[in-house]
C-alpha cells in the first residue's frame, strides 16, 4: 500500500488545493499533516492573535478533513525531525507540500529536503499560495528579479493561469493506528486573550466572507479602497495569509471590470512582494537600497514609540489607526500606510522597529508584504520613489480618506464631541470649547508630540545626508540636492499599494 503525507503550512483549506491533489493522485493512503513548529510561534515574529487564528483554522480543517474520511495529524516540533519520523513510521514514499517563497520557509523546505532524501523519500513542492505557480519566475527581458511594480503586473497578467480545482469530496483513511494529537489549547501556548473582533478561522468562515464580499462588496472597490470606512476593504487579508481562500481561485471568481481589476492588482502586489523576499532575502533586515544601509540615522526615542504604539501621538488619524490595530489586528492599507509614515518619517524611527510591531499584531501579518510595505513608504525599498512622494500630512490625510470622523470617532471616542472642523486638528480648538466638548488638549486626548511641518523638513534633511553619505563612501559624486520646494510638490502624489485586501 502506498502512502504519502501531505505537509500542510499556509494552506489550511481543501478548495483549489494542488498539493492535496497531487498527493490524492500518487498513493492510495493519504496522512494530512501539520507541524507546530515553535520557531515560528515562539520566534522573532511572535503573535498570540495570529497563533489563535491559525488553532481556529486547525481546528475547522480537521474537522472538514473527518467529514471526509480522514484526519489532522498534529506534531508538534520541527520538520525536518518529524516529519521523517512519521514517514519512517507509516512507511510514506513521498511527502507533499505548497511551495513557499519566504526566506524561513526556504531554508527549512532544504532541510527537509535533505533529511527525507536520506531516507529515500520525495519531497514535492507544488503552486498554491500564490496567484501564479511561481511568482519568482516572472523575469524582466534580461533575466533579472523585477524591483519595480509596473512591469511586474503587466507581465504578471500576461503569466498562464493553473485551472482551479474543486475540493475533493472523499478521501481515504488515515493509515492504520495513526495518532492524531490533540491542538492545544491557547492557554497552552501561553496565549492571551482574543481580539474582540478576530474573524472566526477556518476555510467555511473563509469562503463565507469571500462570497459575500464578492457579491456585496467588489462593487465599487477601485473607487472606495483607500477610504476608511467600513466595507471599503475586504477583509479577506488574514483568510489569504493562512490559506484558508485560494488567492487563484479568488481572482478567478472575480467577475470582469475596473473592480475586479483593481482586485487583481492588489492580488498582483502579493506575488510581486513575494518574488521580491525571494530574490533578495537580506532584505527581512536590511534596506533593499544599499545606498540606505548604514547611512540614515535614526531616532532611538522609546518615549515617542511607546506613544506611536498605544495611539497617543496628538494626530488622531494615526492613533485611530493604532488603537484598531491593538483592538482588532487589521487595519486597512490607507491607515497601515498613513501611520508607517509617521513612524519612520515624522519621528525618523527606524522602519523595522515598525515592522516588527506589525507583525506581532496583525492577523494577516506576512514577511514579505509587510517588509515590502514598510519599506515602500520608508523609501528605502523596491519600486522607488523620492522620499517626499511618501511623506503624508496625517492631517490632509484625515480629511481626504476620512472626509466626515467617523473612522476616528469609532476608535478614539474621546474625541466623539470634538466638531468635524476641529477633528483633524483638535489641538486648535479654543480652550472653551475643549471644555464644552469634554475633550481639553493634553488631560483628554494628549497634544501632538511633533509638528508635521517641522518634521518634514527634517525627514527631507535626513534622506538627503544618508544620500550624501552613500555617495562619499561608495566613491561616486554626490547626486543633486533636491529642493524642498520639489519635495512639497511630491507630497501630493496618491499613488499607493498594496496588500491588506
Amino acid at each position: 500500500m502506498s502512502v504519502a503525507l501531505l505537509w500542510l503550512r499556509r494552506d489550511l483549506r481543501l478548495a483549489d488545493h494542488p498539493a492535496l491533489c497531487a498527493a490524492l493522485g500518487s498513493a492510495e493512503r493519504l496522512v494530512p499533516v501539520f507541524c507546530l513548529d515553535r520557531r515560528l510561534l515562539e520566534g522573532r515574529n511572535r503573535s498570540d492573535v495570529r497563533t489563535q487564528l491559525l488553532i481556529d483554522c486547525l481546528k475547522e480543517l480537521d474537522r472538514s478533513l473527518q467529514e471526509r474520511g480522514s484526519g489532522l495529524v498534529l506534531v508538534d516540533g520541527a520538520p525536518e525531525r518529524k516529519l521523517p519520523a512519521l514517514a519512517r513510521a507509516l512507511g510514506a514514499q513521498a511527502v507533499h507540500a505548497s511551495a513557499d517563497l519566504a526566506p524561513f520557509a526556504v531554508r527549512r523546505d532544504r532541510r527537509v529536503r535533505r533529511a527525507l532524501e536520506s531516507m529515500g523519500v520525495a519531497l514535492h513542492l507544488h503552486p498554491g499560495l500564490y496567484v501564479v505557480d511561481d511568482p519568482a519566475a516572472i523575469r524582466t527581458r534580461a533575466g533579472e528579479p523585477h524591483t519595480t511594480f509596473t512591469p511586474y503586473h503587466r507581465a504578471w497578467c500576461k503569466a498562464e493561469r493553473r485551472a482551479v480545482l474543486a475540493a475533493p469530496p472523499l478521501l481515504p483513511p488515515l493509515v492504520g493506528a495513526t495518532r492524531r494529537t490533540q491542538l492545544p489549547s491557547p492557554s497552552q501556548l501561553g496565549l492571551r486573550g482574543a481580539r474582540a473582533r478576530a474573524p472566526r478561522g477556518g476555510e467555511e468562515a473563509a469562503r463565507q466572507a469571500m462570497e459575500a464580499f464578492l457579491a456585496e462588496g467588489l462593487d465599487g472597490y477601485a473607487r472606495d479602497r483607500q477610504l476608511l470606512r467600513e466595507g471599503a476593504s475586504s477583509r479577506l487579508s488574514p483568510y489569504l495569509r493562512f490559506g484558508c481562500i485560494s488567492p487563484r481561485e479568488l481572482e478567478a471568481l472575480a467577475s470582469p471590470g475596473a473592480d475586479a481589476q483593481e482586485l487583481h492588482r492588489q492580488l498582483c502586489w502579493r506575488d510581486f512582494y513575494a518574488q521580491v523576499l525571494r530574490h533578495f532575502p537580506e532584505n527581512v533586515r536590511h534596506e533593499h537600497q544599499r545606498r540606505y544601509r548604514g547611512t540614515l540615522r535614526f531616532e532611538r526615542s522609546e518615549r515617542a514609540f511607546q506613544a506611536w504604539r498605544e495611539g497617543r501621538t496628538g494626530y488622531p488619524i494615526v492613533d485611530a489607526a493604532m488603537r484598531q490595530l491593538a483592538s482588532e489586528g487589521w487595519l486597512p492599507n490607507r491607515a497601515r500606510l498613513i501611520s508607517a509614515c509617521f513612524l519612520c518619517k515624522d519621528l525618523g524611527i527606524d522602519w523595522r522597529w515598525g515592522e516588527r510591531w506589525f507583525m506581532r499584531q496583525l492577523l494577516d501579518g506576512d514577511v514579505a508584504s509587510n517588509n515590502g510595505n514598510w519599506q515602500w513608504i520608508a523609501s528605502v525599498g523596491v519600486d522607488p520613489q523620492p522620499p517626499a512622494r511618501r511623506l503624508y500630512n496625517p492631517v490632509l490625510q484625515q480629511r481626504r480618506y476620512d472626509p466626515d470622523g467617523r473612522y476616528v470617532r469609532r476608535h478614539l471616542p474621546e474625541l466623539a464631541r470634538v466638531p468635524d472642523e476641529h477633528l483633524a486638528e483638535p489641538w486648535l480648538m479654543p480652550a472653551a470649547l475643549q471644555r464644552e466638548v469634554g475633550c481639553v488638549i493634553g488631560r483628554d486626548y494628549p497634544a501632538p508630540i511633533v509638528e508635521h511641518a517641522c518634521a518634514r523638513r527634517e525627514a527631507l534633511c535626513r534622506y538627503e545626508r544618508a544620500r550624501h553619505r552613500g555617495a562619499v563612501e561608495s566613491g561616486r559624486a554626490p547626486a543633486a540636492r533636491q529642493s524642498v520646494a520639489d519635495c512639497e510638490r511630491g507630497d501630493r502624489s496618491s499613488q499607493i499599494g498594496h496588500t491588506d485586501m
